[in-house]
């Protein structure tokens, strides 16, 4: 009796049993398919990089095939790195053994293009023998183990652990990472590797969205840093122009002039990362130093201590650097991230909705930075998202975003 009242139950989970079994059978037959030679030459490059960067594992995943990658992802890889190293290396050292017998380049882009489009293993020759002859100068070049610093050993670990969560498809970023890396070890200006490698994914659009996200904090208006036009609401997390000045006493904390308010909390160090959703017109966000003059209608631009993106006449989007930086009209957002690193001297701003870089300044921070708003919108004006909203991914598998 109480089996066929189970019944309900007992056949489902037979079905799940046979679809986990057959999945199993999937992977694994995945995993017997013989690997072709983009996918052979991407395991070699890492354990070549794995014996030069020492003081990580990451990369043994690639190299023991514990990490796997579609064909494709291998070859626009070998594609995309070829032409970095070529740009940034081969005009000081590296010769290859093709350069005489190579017609005229083409554009990258096409060369990816035509690629992608053959769907095979395309004439990769030219692309490997760039990489090989670099990794080959590098045996004789470098010291035996480069040390890759604390920043990147902090980024591999963590893109590793995304990656046994599930979170990214695999460990190919943690291998350019460590390109960056090597490529940096001899750099005179000694470059944080890290700051290269983000900004780098950042125009790319193949941002490691997580490792951004992670720094979310809740963030609140200063109601008394607030000029007396604006209203502020909900909690101090929202703003926008009132019909009437509000009759409040005035300080020295507080904007007489632009419509502006900062945030409750200055930062001397450390990631953060807060979100808005602004109007439809005119508004600006960044940061602003605790020395920055408030009072007035100063430009409120790098010269001035603000580090800023604008809109104005709903289309006009620049960075408020001297002389600005006008930015092209597609990047105008609806949602906008902002993204503070302290100690690499690093404000990037974010179409939230498109996960896509618009604009990073890179500066030397000195004192305390305040997240800065400000509108001249009487209906919508600005709204400071929680730091728990995250916008749902609209790519159909596994990416990077996520």
């Amino acid at each position: 009796m109480m089996k066929e009242c189970l019944q309900f139950l007992i056949e489902p989970a037979k079905k799940i049993k046979i679809r986990l079994k057959e999945s199993r059978k999937k992977v694994t037959n995945e995993k017997n398919e013989p690997l072709v030679e983009s996918q052979l030459f991407i395991m070699e490059l890492a354990r070549e990089l794995n014996r030069l960067c020492q003081r990580s594992n990451v990369l043994a995943h690639i190299w023991t095939n514990e990490d796997s990658w579609p064909p494709s992802v291998c070859r626009e890889y070998i594609v995309e790195w070829a032409a970095v190293l070529e740009n940034r290396v081969q005009p000081r050292s590296i010769q290859t053994e093709l350069q005489a017998d190579r017609p005229e380049k083409r554009e990258w882009n096409g060369r990816l293009l035509c690629m992608l489009e053959t769907g095979g293993e395309y004439d990769m020759a030219s692309h490997k023998r760039v990489i090989m002859d670099w990794t080959h100068q590098l045996k004789n070049k470098l010291e035996p183990i480069v040390w890759p610093g604390e920043p990147v050993l902090m980024m591999l670990d963590d893109l590793e652990f995304q990656w046994r969560r599930g979170r990214l498809p695999n460990l190919l970023p943690a291998l350019e990472l460590v390109m960056w890396v090597v490529l940096s070890a001899d750099s005179p200006d000694k470059e944080d590797v890290t700051k290269q490698w983000l900004i780098r994914k950042q125009r790319s659009q193949k941002i490691v969205w997580n490792w951004i996200c992670d720094a979310a904090e809740e963030v609140t208006l200063d109601p008394k840093t607030a000029n007396p036009d604006l209203i502020l609401s909900n909690g101090d997390k929202r703003m926008c122009c009132g019909l009437e000045r509000r009759d409040i006493p005035n300080c020295t904390c507080r904007f007489d002039g632009w419509w502006c308010a900062l945030g409750n909390e200055g930062y001397i160090s450390g990631r953060h990362y807060w979100e808005v959703e602004v109007g439809n017109r005119d508004w600006r966000l960044g940061v602003a130093k605790a020395s920055a003059q408030r009072k007035g209608y100063s430009s409120l631009n790098t010269k001035t201590g603000y580090l800023t993106l604008r809109l104005e006449r709903g289309s006009d989007l620049k960075a408020l650097t001297v002389p600005s930086t006008p930015l092209a009209q597609i990047l105008v957002p609806r949602k906008v991230g902002v993204y503070l690193d302290y100690e690499q001297g690093q404000l990037s701003f974010y179409n939230v909705e498109k996960r896509s870089h618009i604009y990073t300044y890179n500066e030397t921070f000195t004192e305390r930075l305040f997240p800065v708003f400000g509108t001249v919108e009487v209906v919508k004006g600005l709204a400071i998202r929680s730091a728990q909203t995250r916008e749902p991914c609209l790519c159909p598998g596994p990416c990077l975003w996520c």
